[in-house]
């Protein structure tokens, strides 16, 4: 089965998942995913809005398939709205697994919505890019 990945530009975060990210289950962590995927969505918001941004809310994030140890971990991340001060970033998770026998799996994906944020912490406009 062929899986289409999203456009090569949107790959925010490549990283291994490792036998130190198991759970008592043998598969990856969710929990470690989950911050992964924080990670990887935090970096387009940064860039749009030239500086600090939270994480304030999570819209939905499903895990479609378990991660194993061995597997290259891609995530996706793109920008799909623009608040005053907020980002709604759409990301996707998908897997690279057994070299011998490459394929690729869509595993998960997740909306995040991070917050614009000055020097004291509090929210500020995102800035307008001119045209």
């Amino acid at each position: 089965m062929i899986t289409l990945l999203p456009d090569p530009a949107t790959l925010q975060l490549r990283i291994p998942a490792t036998p130190d990210h198991t759970n008592t289950g043998g598969d990856i962590f969710g929990g470690w995913i989950m911050a992964q995927v924080d990670i990887a969505g935090s970096i387009p918001a940064v860039r749009r809005c030239r500086g600090r941004v939270v994480t304030v809310a999570i819209k939905h994030f499903v895990f479609h398939k378990p991660v194993f140890a061995g597997d290259m971990i891609s995530i996706y991340a793109e920008i799909s709205h623009i608040g005053t001060s907020s980002i709604t970033v759409d990301i996707q998770v998908h897997v690279e697994r057994n070299p011998e026998q490459p394929e690729t799996l869509f595993v998960a994906d997740a909306q995040l919505v991070y917050v614009a944020v000055n020097d004291q912490g509090q929210p500020r406009p995102v800035q307008q890019l001119s045209q």
